[in-house]
């Protein structure tokens, strides 16, 4: 689950409140151990995740850099390259 959670910080463009969604959807599915909660728990689930999300969009507003931004395709080209690396070397295992 937690691979699923990216950095946020300091992309051009900026990370959407879908994106900061998604990852706090994915947060608080790890820490509670429900894909998807039961009736009884979901109203709770749902809370955790606005809350989680209204928190992580404060931090990243509030975050500053010197840095320059980074570009989501270069970014995620170089995940790529490093999973391929990692699964061909586990493949050889």
């Amino acid at each position: 689950m937690c691979r699923n959670i990216h950095t946020l910080f300091n992309f051009e463009p900026a990370a959407t409140e879908e994106e900061v969604r998604d990852a706090a959807l994915q947060y608080v599915r790890k820490i509670s151990g429900f894909t998807k909660p039961s009736r009884a728990n979901a109203e709770a689930f749902d809370q955790a995740v606005d809350a989680v999300a209204e928190a992580s969009m404060t931090l990243l507003s509030q975050l500053t850099t010197n840095a320059p931004p980074k570009d989501r395709e270069i970014e995620a080209e170089k995940a790529r390259a490093r999973a391929a690396k990692r699964y061909a070397t586990q493949a050889a295992a």
